[in-house]
């Protein structure tokens, strides 16, 4: 009686790129998943538990494995993302027109930076000198 080999990956290839629009997203749904049962198992003895858990009984040892199984009986899909400028609409629509200043960012790293050299910190270690000279 010939015994039929398994295929090195179960699920089948043809199988899960039925899932998918096309190998690119497969690859790319794949490696996320795989990256978020790595990181469930490495944070299993912290117990933290803010990592959302395999969802197939699989008796695969890889993340990688379990996520093309998880993908193969639907458990994980590939959503598409919004649009930004469908986003920002709807923000704008629901919040209404928010105001938006003329600061640049190189503007308020730069005012930061100058507050420094005159925050109370100095001002305290300068007195805390002044205590200590009149100490002695």
């Amino acid at each position: 009686m010939t015994r039929q080999h398994d295929s090195m990956i179960h699920p089948k290839i043809e199988d899960l790129l039925e899932r998918v629009d096309s190998k690119f997203s497969l690859v790319t749904l794949g490696a996320y998943r795989a990256r978020q049962i790595n990181a469930y198992f490495n944070q299993l003895g912290e117990g933290l538990g803010h990592m959302i858990p395999p969802q197939v009984s699989s008796t695969a040892r890889k993340p990688l494995s379990i996520a093309f199984e998880e993908i193969a009986v639907d458990k994980i899909v590939k959503v598409a993302r919004p649009d930004y400028d469908a986003m920002e609409a709807e923000a704008a629509e629901m919040f209404g027109d928010l105001p938006v200043g003329d600061l640049n960012v190189d503007e308020m790293a730069s005012d930061d930076s100058s507050d420094a050299g005159d925050s109370s910190t100095d001002d305290t270690i300068v007195a805390t000198d002044a205590t200590e000279d009149s100490a002695e």
